[in-house]
């Protein structure tokens, strides 16, 4: 297929169903409407060999996707993008922010017990280490660290519990009505949830954030504990980074209840694209079918001269 070649969203959505196989959450019938206008001729997306017309439209790769194309601001495709969802470790956007804010990146930080007993994903740093700010907002972005993210709230807030409000008030400011938090870094809770909607509007506004922008994009990197010396690598767990072309970060999350989250700021050729996905199944697969749809779609910098 080439690159001008469009595909209608209720095609690709019923590619996407053929090749993942993922059960749609609730009751059938119950999705939201792509938001893509059909092409004269529509073609399938992978090179003939998926049965389009023997696909199954009540099923889904994720419990909620949205892909924006973000020069023009349109929906390329979307599948219950404001439904509440538990987001994992896509917390750690608002808490970086936060972290960004209210913190000074150049502070030292002394690890607490706390911290040092939260669960994985972490580093397993020990309490008494000292970090600089930083790196430890590097560890919670790139590795997902989850000591590193509750040793860097606890500094800033002064307690976990105060930094969640802060969490929650700049969500307030920044009208995610759809979003609440219960904790900083991103676990289980019943009152922790937001949408592929909000968090695409959050992601953008974190994105114009230099220092958040540098760090979700680096694929390694190293911090240290200033007063033991001992180093730490930083792997991101963004598998897309130097394997799609233009990709920027964003985050990766997940939890038993929150699958496999994702998401994915693409700049190339000129167009700029975000995707969120909340529950996907073969994530990655999920996520690079949907980009490349999204650059086949997106609109180039010409397309928007008068």
């Amino acid at each position: 297929m080439t690159a001008a070649t469009a595909v209608p969203s209720t095609m690709l959505a019923a590619v996407l169903a053929v090749m993942l196989l993922f059960p749609s959450p609730g009751s059938a019938g119950t999705h939201s409407s792509p938001l893509v206008s059909p092409p004269a001729q529509p073609v399938n997306l992978f090179d003939g060999s998926v049965p389009v017309g023997t696909a199954r439209m009540h099923r889904t790769p994720a419990h909620g996707i949205l892909l924006k194309d973000l020069t023009t601001g349109r929906t390329l495709y979307e599948f219950n993008a404001d439904r509440r969802l538990s987001p994992a470790s896509l917390t750690k956007i608002m808490s970086a922010l936060v972290i960004l804010e209210y913190g000074q990146l150049d502070d030292l930080v002394t690890v607490s017990r706390n911290a040092e007993a939260a669960p994985k994903i972490h580093l397993r740093l020990r309490a008494g280490q000292i970090f600089y700010l930083r790196d430890l907002l590097k560890a919670m972005l790139i590795t997902s660290a989850n000591d590193a993210c509750l040793a860097a709230a606890e500094h800033v807030g002064g307690s976990e519990e105060r930094f969640v409000a802060f969490m929650n008030a700049r969500a307030a400011a920044l009208g995610l009505s759809d979003t609440h938090f219960s904790n900083a870094c991103g676990f289980d809770a019943p009152l922790h949830y937001t949408t592929a909607a909000d968090l695409a509007k959050l992601s953008v506004i974190a994105m114009q954030h230099p220092v958040f922008r540098s760090f979700v994009r680096e694929e390694l990197e190293i911090i240290t504990a200033v007063n033991t010396y001992r180093s730490y690598l930083l792997k991101n767990t963004n598998r897309l980074l130097g394997k799609i072309p233009g990709v920027e970060g964003v985050k990766t999350g997940f939890t038993s209840q929150a699958g496999r989250c994702l998401i994915a700021k693409v700049s190339q050729d000129g167009k700029e694209l975000l995707l969120v996905l909340l529950h996907a199944n073969r994530r990655w697969n999920t996520a690079t079918t949907l980009i490349n749809y999204g650059l086949q779609n997106a609109h180039p910098p010409t397309a928007m001269i008068r």
